[in-house]
This record gives structure tokens, C-alpha cells and sequence, in this order.
């Protein structure tokens, strides 16, 4: 599992790509927390290269869910795959972290 980050004008895009399961998920805690404390608040974890995601996985993402909003921002997703989405639909988490086709999609309203 490989992660990278682009800080842009008003939110920052974390990359996942690989399986997010319960090996990678504490470095996708890792980035986003980094990211966060380097003053980007608005965060989308772009999903588009991630095919695999488990109960660990979807933890990290509320877990960084959570370090976002408590700086005053929020966590999108975006580029949700199928089996991720099955994951969330099955775990109704799917109403607190909506899905966007594209990460310029997710904060491109606001």
C-alpha cells in the first residue's frame, strides 16, 4: 500500500494505492494526520487506486475523519471502487463519508 499527498488551494488529496486493510491502515492515519497538523484541514482520500478495503481500513478513514473535522475541516472520498463501496453500503458508513466520482468533485462546491 502506497499513499502520497497534493496540498491544492483548498483541500489537500491523499492517494491510496493498494489494499487498505489492517497493514496499511496506520499509515493512512499517518498522512492524514500529517497532513492535517500542516494546517490542511479539508481532506479527500482519493480511493480511485484502492481495491480492497476492510473493517480496519474503514476504521482509519473515521479515525481520520474525526482529526479532520476536530481541526475545523472535513474528510471526503473520492473514486470509490466496488468492493469499497459494498464495505460501506454494508456498514451504513456510507451516510457519514459520501462518495465523490473525482477529489476536485468533493470540495468543488465549496
Amino acid at each position: 500500500m502506497q499513499f502520497s499527498y497534493e496540498v491544492n488551494d483548498s483541500y489537500a488529496e491523499v492517494k491510496s494505492v493498494g489494499r487498505l486493510n489492517m497493514v496499511a491502515a496506520p499509515k493512512l492515519r499517518e498522512v492524514v494526520n500529517e497532513v492535517v497538523a500542516g494546517g490542511s484541514s479539508r481532506v479527500v482520500v482519493n480511493l480511485a487506486e484502492t481495491d480492497f478495503m476492510d473493517s480496519s481500513g474503514l476504521g482509519a478513514l473515521i479515525g481520520c475523519l474525526k482529526a479532520a473535522r476536530q481541526a475545523g475541516g472535513d474528510l471526503r472520498i473520492a473514486g470509490v471502487q466496488p468492493q469499497v463501496k459494498m464495505v460501506l453500503e454494508l456498514t451504513n458508513m456510507d451516510r457519514v463519508l459520501t462518495a465523490y466520482p473525482t477529489a476536485e468533485a468533493a470540495f468543488g462546491d465549496d
